[in-house]
């Protein structure tokens, strides 16, 4: 009933509003040129006279030719901006009629980038009828930081304890220039820390995805797009990091652009290091039935976590005329990455007298490798709009990890009682192949009309040989030794239409995605093997209604729907035992089932600065991290929770109290509800939290500025978890030396609060809870220089496509 009221609600106010006065609008048009010719891709911003704020913008096309249609009187002034030329700052004029604008003429630089003076900077959050867009480089702490850490710092998006990345409280997919970067896990932390915040140029953060994207991801999709200097000639940014915390590491990334007649070429290359360490203390209190104290077991471990991660990416595009492209993209990834951790557990009675005390010393040595090729079409079939893209992307990911667990066992007076090694040796393989085609036709009625097809094949293939040593004897350890192979197939097709009326706008899409897939467990001496297989069909729904109450976008009201679903990661249907430590296994689930929710959001958006939004999702079968405990042994699985319920208020707000003070807020306040079947009997857990980013900009003369920002999570309760609250507060501030060159310091987490603590809920005649500390506290100085010799013309690139498969990967 509370939906159908806001529906209706949303009704009326679209029925009133079609009958009440319009007020009087005009269309403002006009040409950028340079030398008497026309200007492709110039930014021109339509800015309010009174304090010079961006009203619209537009963006010049062939021809030169931009239009600013229902555009309500008032008093404006416009501004042009292009890379490689002189920004054009224009009167003031009054709007009180159709306006056609002589021609704007722009003057080119004949020098490199430090002539170049962007006045009208991009705000940090810009909100879409389908999307929220974030630009990092609005906030100066974001300088010599990492992908991983710019999220951090993302509207609605939280990182939590494990790794995972949620948005409003929801798991999401990766995508990167419109494509997926298959990986999950530590593979996906590892990918994102590869890569440099220097090289992204935007953040689309989408809870409802459109149609034209994969169904993945319960909480949708954040894209991640990187820069790629669109101008012609050579150019280019090198950008050099180093942070202190306990030890010291680096960040570094350079990207370059080449365009020439009908060729143009890219690139970008990242190299950092990986220089950290986690200290983590596990309690565990065993009881009896009667839930008197038995025994403790107390495990405290420190590991040094160190690695070199080599990250490039180059690619071409070939102009075979004005209206197509072809292109070809290579990426690669190179990252030895090792783990030494010192274990002591300590086992004591129920009066806390020592029983026995096992000291461990774990090694663990990695090599992830990536390689990827896309190849893409592009063609526009005529000037009406209709156009043609085609992808075809092939992937492959190997990993080589060895593991030694060697592990002294002594009695309470400190004699030895056992030496034990288990060693473990396990690469992993997976080969992904994909195919999409996307085609868009404008009508004259102003509807958009998109459709495509994709059709993905994945290959994956795991081995664990352990081997355990013990009074000088080694055996194969047949109980974690496993070989498993899994093959998927998914193909889809999806059609997508939208229309901007005067106040409204709509947006429908459907997408159908079939699955078919293949699990083989070989087994070994002792295990027998097993197969799997599964085939389902599933249509995904999306719509997206905005409505303005006035021409101006002084108020706009926002309401979408969608359906998703979240496969399981391809390791997490693999049924292999791995050791974390003696005590602590992981093992995967062949038995997991695909999780689907429904999403459905309403917003209202003032003045483009201020954003509240409710939203409500439900979720049958989400797979979350389940911990069993079995003679003393904790087996953490991935499991379906029966039914998930999250709800949840957020506010986003940008504020100019001054022209050297300006704050970005976001929030949001949550509430979890899951219910399921579980180990121990029914799991009913229900939790509020809250969390909050503010971030204060102070911007100085002489090119200085700074920044404060923080964030706090209050506790948290999450199915078979309770998560403790954390918090941190940073401060930065940057200097630009010259228009080329900029300087920056930062020093994250200054107090050093943000620690991880929980409480694992729903175990067998077992209290546990955990602490877990990381370098968080660090200083970082950046150094960015951007060059180039630039000569007019510009064009954007062609996103490229594989879907869904990549997030899915994990270590």
């Amino acid at each position: 009933m509370k939906l159908k009221t806001a529906i209706s609600l949303v009704a009326w106010l679209i029925f009133a509003q079609s009958v009440a006065k319009a007020q009087s609008e005009f269309s403002i048009q006009g040409k950028v040129i340079s030398d008497g010719k026309a200007v492709d891709g110039a930014t021109i911003y339509l800015m309010k006279a009174t304090d010079s704020a961006i009203f619209k913008t537009a963006i010049s096309d062939a021809n030169g030719n931009f239009d600013f249609q229902k555009t309500a009187a008032g008093t404006y002034r416009l501004s042009v901006f292009l890379i490689g030329y002189q920004t054009y700052k224009g009167p003031t004029f009054e709007l009180d009629q159709k306006l056609m604008v002589p021609p704007i003429g722009l003057v080119a630089l004949q020098t490199v980038l430090k002539e170049v003076n962007i006045s009208a900077p991009r705000p940090f959050v810009q909100q879409k009828i389908d999307r929220t867009i974030v630009n990092p480089e609005a906030l100066i702490s974001n300088a010599g930081t990492t992908a991983l850490e710019v999220l951090e710092k993302a509207p609605g998006v939280t990182i939590d304890q494990n790794g995972a990345i949620n948005l409003k409280g929801q798991g999401t997919t990766i995508f990167i220039d419109d494509k997926p970067i298959y990986l999950s896990g530590s593979d996906l932390e590892s990918y994102l820390r590869s890569l440099s915040s220097n090289t992204i140029d935007q953040i689309e953060l989408m809870p409802n995805p459109p149609a034209k994207y994969d169904a993945a991801g319960n909480g949708g999709i954040i894209n991640i797009r990187t820069k790629r200097t669109k101008i012609r000639g050579f150019n280019g940014a090198f950008n050099l990091n180093y942070a202190q915390g306990k030890y010291g590491r680096t960040v570094n990334s350079f990207n370059f652009n080449y365009r020439n007649n009908k060729l143009n070429l890219f690139g970008n290359l990242a190299f950092n290091t990986t220089n950290a360490f986690t200290d983590l203390t596990i309690n565990r209190h065993f009881e009896d039935v009667k839930g008197n104290l038995k025994s403790n077991f107390i495990q405290q471990s420190f590991s040094r976590h160190t690695g070199r991660n080599h990250l490039l990416k180059l690619g071409a595009d070939y102009y075979l005329s004005e209206t197509g492209t072809i292109g070809i993209n290579i990426s690669g990834i190179y990252n030895p990455y090792s783990k030494v951790t010192e274990v002591s557990s300590r086992f004591s009675n129920a009066q806390d007298q020592l029983d026995s005390t096992i000291v461990a010393h774990n090694d663990q040595d990695q090599l992830f490798k990536n390689g990827g090729v896309n190849i893409n079409f592009r063609q526009k079939l005529n000037k009406k709009g209709q156009e043609l893209t085609a992808d075809v992307d092939y992937l492959t990911y190997h990993t080589d990890n060895s593991q030694e667990f060697n592990n002294n066992s002594f009695l309470a007076n400190g004699a030895l009682k056992l030496n034990d090694l288990l060693t473990g040796k396990l690469p992993a393989n997976i080969d992904i192949f994909s195919m999409k085609a996307d085609y868009e036709h404008p009508m004259k009625n102003g509807l958009k009309l998109a459709a495509g097809l994709k059709s993905s094949y994945t290959n994956t293939d795991n081995v664990a040989d352990y081997y355990y040593s013990a009074n000088g004897a080694t055996v194969v350890d047949y109980d974690k030794t496993n070989h498993f192979r899994y093959k998927e197939n998914i193909n889809a097709a999806y059609v997508n239409v939208n229309r901007d009326f005067k106040k409204f706008a709509v947006q429908l899409g459907l997408r159908l995605e079939n699955t078919v897939a293949d699990g083989h467990q070989l087994g070994n001496l002792k295990k027998p093997d097993s197969t799997f297989k599964r085939s389902y069909t599933d249509l995904f729904p999306t719509i997206y209604l905005q409505y303005k109450l006035d021409t101006a976008d002084v108020n706009v009201f926002s309401i979408n729907y969608g359906r998703r679903i979240d496969r399981p990661y391809y390791q997490n249907l693999n049924p292999f035992v791995s050791p974390i430590d003696k005590f602590t296994y992981y093992t995967g689930n062949p038995f997991l089932k695909p999780s689907f929710t429904n999403n459905i959001e309403f917003s209202h958006t003032y003045k483009s600065r201020f954003t509240t939004s409710i939203s409500y999702s439900k979720t049958l079968d989400d797979v979350n991290e389940t911990i069993e405990i079995v003679n003393g042994i904790y087996y953490s699985r991935p499991g379906n929770i029966g039914e998930t319920t999250v709800k949840t208020l957020s506010v986003d707000a940008n504020v100019d109290f001054a022209k050297w003070l300006s704050l970005n807020f976001s929030g949001q306040v949550s509430n979890i509800h899951s219910v399921s079947d579980f180990y121990t009997g029914l799991l009913d857990t229900e939790g509020t939290y809250f969390f909050i980013r503010p971030v204060f900009q102070f911007k100085f003369a002489k090119d200085w500025a700074a920044q404060l920002d923080g964030s706090y999570q209050s506790k948290l309760r999450s199915a078979q978890f309770d998560l403790g609250a954390r918090g941190q507060v940073n401060v930065s501030g940057s200097k630009k030396l010259s228009p080329s060159t900029t300087v920056k310091l930062v020093v994250n987490d200054i107090f050093y609060t943000f620690k991880n603590t929980g409480v694992i809920n729903n175990l067998n005649l077992t209290k546990a809870d955990w602490t877990n500390i990381n370098d968080s506290r660090n200083v970082v100085l950046s150094l960015s220089y951007r060059f180039g010799k630039n000569i007019a013309g510009q064009r954007r690139h062609n996103a490229n496509g594989a879907q869904d498969e990549q997030n899915r990967v994990k270590n």
